[in-house]
């Protein structure tokens, strides 16, 4: 019998309780969940969501792994208490959500959708005839799970895709770029650019005046990934002289973007309230439990966060 600790914000646990009660059914497991009169020293893994009671992992001394419910750790990936392996969240529902959610907005921007959405007043824009996908450069900055999986549906929309990241990359039909010395080529060719990159210190403020210089006048940026990666006042002046023509961002800084932010009420800005890609209970419960077969098995865990990267 293994003892599972579910660490998640309390209104989570009636979405994920008959979820991970039948993956770990259809896993093999036989599971008791702990409680918070379980001894802590009892408790083989801890699944974890940022938010909820457990802050210090110290008497959890043998946990054999924390499993995050979310696919960005950094804010966890940096508690002095953390002595166990940590798993990220790697779920295809969550990259299905993502690529729905980055495929239509890059179609929005490609296809000039807004001038036809926004423009009901009896002028006939016949004129308005957007270029074929092939002949749209569109850059991914940030090739893990979800920007592999966002590169490869643009890819197959035969959009002219290109990807940066940190390590090295192989994607059908995607030029691949890798390390800063190559961010200016990455950038220079994005007539729309895609961030889902991860919070870390190398990507604090990676988008700045430079960098944003370095787009195509003109050019419409999304950002699904982190808040951190845009330099808030930068990207505002970069809107203001029209160097990008406009931006959709989910991902802030604080969150919820707080009413009096320029965001709000920038022409050239739109907001969605952190909804590009969700956790699903059902298919998020399955990961959960194959990554906790597989170690009860003595098999190596799935998604191990490096903690000197942060990711």
């Amino acid at each position: 019998m293994l003892t599972v600790l579910f660490a998640a914000p309390a209104p989570l646990w009636p979405k994920y309780e008959a979820p991970l009660a039948a993956a770990f059914t259809q896993a093999g497991l036989s599971v008791r969940m702990a409680n918070p009169d379980t001894a802590p020293e009892t408790v083989d893994y801890i699944i974890f969501a940022p938010g909820g009671p457990l802050t210090d992992f110290t008497p959890y001394r043998n946990a054999r792994a924390v499993l995050s419910l979310w696919a960005g750790v950094e804010r966890i990936v940096s508690n002095p208490t953390l002595s166990q392996p940590l798993a990220r969240m790697v779920d295809p529902s969550l990259s299905e959500g993502m690529v729905e959610w980055v495929s239509g907005h890059v179609l929005r921007y490609h296809l000039g959708m807004d001038a036809h959405i926004l423009g009901q007043d009896g002028i006939w824009r016949g004129a308005l005839t957007p270029p074929l996908a092939r002949e749209r450069g569109v850059t991914i900055l940030g090739l893990g799970e979800l920007g592999s999986a966002c590169a490869r549906a643009l890819a197959a929309l035969n959009f002219r895709v290109t990807g940066w990241s940190r390590s090295p990359r192989a994607l059908p039909a995607v030029t691949c770029l890798a390390g800063h010395g190559t961010l200016a080529a990455a950038l220079a060719g994005a007539e729309i650019l895609v961030t889902l990159l991860p919070n870390t210190p190398d990507t604090e403020n990676l988008l700045n005046a430079a960098t944003l210089a370095q787009l195509p006048r003109g050019a419409r940026l999304i950002n699904p990934g982190r808040g951190n990666v845009i330099d808030d006042a930068a990207l505002l002046a970069a809107l203001d002289s029209g160097q990008i023509a406009h931006a959709t961002l989910d991902v802030f800084r604080t969150e919820p973007l707080p009413p009096a932010h320029p965001y709000w009420a920038h022409p050239g800005v739109t907001v969605t309230p952190h909804i590009a890609a969700e956790t699903r209970p059902a298919s998020a419960a399955l990961a959960i439990a194959e990554n906790i077969r597989r170690d009860h098995a003595g098999q190596p865990l799935l998604n191990l966060v490096d903690r000197a990267r942060g990711y």
